[in-house]
């Protein structure tokens, strides 16, 4: 693997999480209390619950694409 495939892998693995990261908050924004009555069925907690734990979620899933994805893409388009 050359830098140069390495720097388009990370920066695909960037686009479509950062798209998921979005379209998650989206669906939240939205259609909030949709996602809870289904979740509700199945693990019932009171709404305050749900939402720390939903936020929660997607902080790390927003740090962990930062750091897998979009910094390694950033460093390699650097040194590339």
């Amino acid at each position: 693997m050359d830098i140069q495939m390495l720097t388009s892998f990370f920066m695909w693995c960037t686009i479509l999480n950062m798209g998921l990261l979005v379209f998650s908050f989206l669906i939240l924004a939205f259609a909030g209390d949709f996602v809870y009555r289904i979740h509700g069925k199945w693990f019932p907690m009171p709404r305050e619950t749900f939402n720390v734990v939903l936020y929660s979620f997607i902080g790390m899933y927003k740090i962990i694409v930062f750091v897998f994805n979009a910094i390694p893409w950033a460093v390699l388009t650097i040194i590339g």
